[in-house]
């Protein structure tokens, strides 16, 4: 039988990520740029950077900035991103529960309303 980290323990991988994107409604798995991908009705939120470490959640320009500063730890983000609404994860740095928090916000700004409803 497989042992869960436990929530509050350090470090996910991409497995982690999308066990718990798929308790969100309808998320898919997918790819992106030719990397594991998460979508929901169409729409990316999540997906694996090409270097297999990092994860490309999709993120408002508020909280990213606040999160850039106050957590560098966790994010970051290239040229290439800065002029999109995504932040870079560091999927090494981050326990479950952050991972879920995240993913919850992530999937919420690209979800459908029709879908979205379905969070309560």
């Amino acid at each position: 039988m497989a042992t869960r980290r436990p929530s509050s323990a350090k470090s996910a991988s991409f497995a982690d990520v999308v066990r718990l994107a798929l308790e969100l409604p309808g998320v898919k798995e997918s790819t992106s740029y030719g990397t594991p991908a998460l979508k929901v009705g169409g729409k990316l939120f999540a997906r694996l950077k090409e270097d297999g470490e990092t994860l490309v959640l999709r993120m408002d320009a508020v909280n990213r900035g606040f999160l850039l500063e106050a957590q560098s730890n966790l994010f970051y983000i290239t040229d290439h991103y800065r002029d999109y609404p995504w932040i870079l994860l560091r999927l090494a740095e981050v326990s479950q529960d952050r991972l879920r928090e995240l993913l919850e916000d992530a999937w919420r700004l690209a979800a459908p309303p029709r879908i979205r409803k379905n969070m309560g």
